[in-house]
């Protein structure tokens, strides 16, 4: 994999350094059939203003995520650079390919780009792409905030996340970041194959990172547009980049967020075998170990009966699976439980 002292092959026409609002596009070299000297142009947005820390917004990593990118093109268009102390650099549609394909993975290289940070300004186009994220636009950042979905893979309860960070001042400095986001929950999860994502990336850099999780099943969640244009306005507020006290208040009548947990296996529930999954619960809801999680039907086969899935703890169920036919291996089910500063 290459260093990140190697150049990256993306042109970005912006002066990060310049006051006011500057609006233009990153060409990403593109090779094809009908155009040997082919870009792909990433739009990005830069308001800056005086002093001030530098906040990252991305969204688009994974093309099917929607509500990130309306949240984040929304501030763009909207942004007054009178108004800020700091710099604001606002990327909202960073996987282009995948963006306009409608899909998670790159329809150039069909590989996931939050599973290969740092990257590699010589291999693939989403390898090319991570390099530069890393290597370009992420020295600039005090705080990162990149905005995803479940999109069609899974519905999500709506939530700001990040991993368990072993140092404890940046751990608290982070929850403070997601409490002043104000989404219903902040989960600090362990994932699946996480030591390649972009949050992993922020977080070997020593910047603040913080993931969300406003939606999911293919479509545009209107409270999750919502959460995410509110979210990121109050982080604005929470850096001091704009004036204003962060709105934490929830629809439930909650004042602040929950910050929960995802820490080991047991929390994931995944299909034994490839069939039509019936869940027994919606995002949000509590669940109890041992309880049905869900049926996998095998409605091809006279007379075979369903399998019965149960949650392995209790909590509040964070993912649900969202298409109903899974294939052996594939997560049905995560559940989030009270976070509590002990990962041991």
């Amino acid at each position: 994999m290459a260093t990140t002292e190697t150049p990256s092959r993306i042109v970005c026409n912006i002066d990060f350094d310049r006051n006011g609002r500057q609006a233009g596009y990153c060409r990403a070299p593109l090779s094809r059939n009908t155009a040997g000297w082919g870009t792909v142009e990433i739009p990005i947005v830069v308001v800056k203003n005086g002093t001030g820390p530098t906040v990252l917004l991305t969204g688009g990593v994974h093309g099917d995520e929607y509500e990130g990118p309306i949240a984040i093109s929304r501030l763009a268009q909207s942004l007054d650079p009178a108004k800020v102390q700091g710099r604001v650099i606002m990327m909202p549609a960073v996987n282009m390919p995948a963006v306009l394909s409608d899909t998670r993975l790159s329809p150039v290289d069909n590989w996931d780009i939050n599973r290969c940070f740092p990257g590699n300004p010589k291999g693939t186009f989403s390898q090319m792409l991570a390099h530069f994220l890393d290597s370009v636009i992420l020295p600039m950042a005090d705080i990162s905030v990149d905005m995803h979905t479940a999109g069609h893979s899974a519905d999500s309860a709506l939530s700001t996340n990040m991993h368990y960070l072993p140092d404890p001042a940046m751990r608290e400095k982070t929850m403070a970041a997601a409490a002043a986001f104000g989404a219903p929950y902040n989960v600090v999860f362990g994932g699946v194959d996480e030591g390649s994502t972009f949050t992993s990336c922020v977080e070997r850099r020593g910047i603040v990172s913080l993931g969300t999780e406003l939606g999911g099943w293919g479509r545009v969640s209107i409270e999750g547009v919502r959460i995410g244009r509110r979210g990121i306005d109050n982080i604005l507020k929470h850096m001091g980049v704009i004036e204003g006290v962060p709105d934490m208040s929830q629809r439930d009548g909650s004042a602040a967020t929950s910050h929960k947990m995802v820490r080991d296996p047991s929390a994931y529930v995944f299909a034994p075998k490839a069939g039509l999954f019936e869940p027994t619960h919606d995002v949000g809801e509590e669940v109890v170990e041992s309880e049905v999680a869900g049926y996998l039907h095998f409605v091809e086969d006279v007379d075979v009966p369903p399998i019965v899935l149960h949650y392995k703890k209790s909590g509040v169920l964070w993912f649900g699976a969202g298409p109903g036919r899974v294939t052996r291996g594939d997560s049905i089910g995560v559940v989030m439980e009270d976070f509590r500063d002990n990962w041991s």
